[in-house]
């Protein structure tokens, strides 16, 4: 299948909260269920580097490398005996007004675009990954400090939960929804042994999920990242 997109995808910190089923199901698409871990449903608050994107392996001039912020949630698709398992976006940031107007335009996602910016330090032992947003007016941020050396993901972990999921599916009205699949290497996570967030939850994501403001996440995580590739095909279902 013809790669749609490809980029590299680096330091992925991810804060997840576990949240209500019935909070999620108004943003669940027809065709998929509620992915559970140990009896409960997830949210992640969601900062990345896009590194050397491009579309149908085409650089993009100016835009190519830039954060994105996100907010998420997981759920499968059974199919036969088959189980896939994806995630659906809340809402997707970034800085680039062309990059969000053509994802929206093709695929129907969810994109906004406003100021990003990130800062990135290191030890050799300990790095320190922040990445900033500006909404309402003010600068967010999601920041995690973590051991520099990578580790393989544990089987059945929380971290296997969060980080596996290989299709992503779009709500595009009540009665349909979009599948799409991506591909990268399994992970390896960094320790992490410190962090802050500081979100404005209602102004970027909605009333709905202005909670999670109060909430302390179950776990904040750090992934090296790598390659990524989004297939151009997606199957309406």
């Amino acid at each position: 299948m013809t790669n749609f997109l490809k980029a590299k995808w680096q330091n992925l910190i991810m804060a997840n909260y576990a949240v209500p089923p019935e909070v999620l199901a108004p943003y669940l698409p027809k065709g998929v269920e509620l992915d559970f871990y140990q009896g409960k449903t997830y949210v992640s608050l969601v900062g990345f580097l896009f590194k050397d994107t491009k579309i149908f392996s085409v650089p993009i001039p100016f835009y190519g490398t830039f954060e994105e912020v996100n907010l998420r949630f997981y759920v499968i698709r059974k199919t036969g005996n088959e189980i896939k398992r994806g995630v659906v976006f809340i809402n997707e940031t970034v800085p680039s007004k062309i990059v969000a107007v053509v994802a929206n335009y093709l695929y129907k996602e969810h994109y906004v675009s406003i100021p990003t910016r990130h800062d990135w330090k290191s030890n050799g032992k300990v790095k320190q990954i922040k990445f900033d947003w500006k909404i309402a007016n003010e600068w967010n941020s999601i920041y995690a400090e973590a051991s520099e050396a990578g580790v393989p993901m544990a089987v059945d972990s929380i971290e296997e939960f969060i980080f596996e999921h290989y299709y992503g599916y779009t709500k595009i009205d009540d009665a349909s929804t979009e599948e799409y699949n991506i591909h990268h290497d399994r992970w390896n996570v960094n320790e992490v042994i410190n962090y802050d967030i500081n979100c404005n939850f209602a102004a970027m994501y909605g009333k709905d999920f202005d909670f999670l403001k109060d909430l302390e996440p179950d776990s904040v995580m750090l992934a090296e990242g790598s390659p990524v590739s989004v297939k151009w095909k997606r199957n309406r279902i």
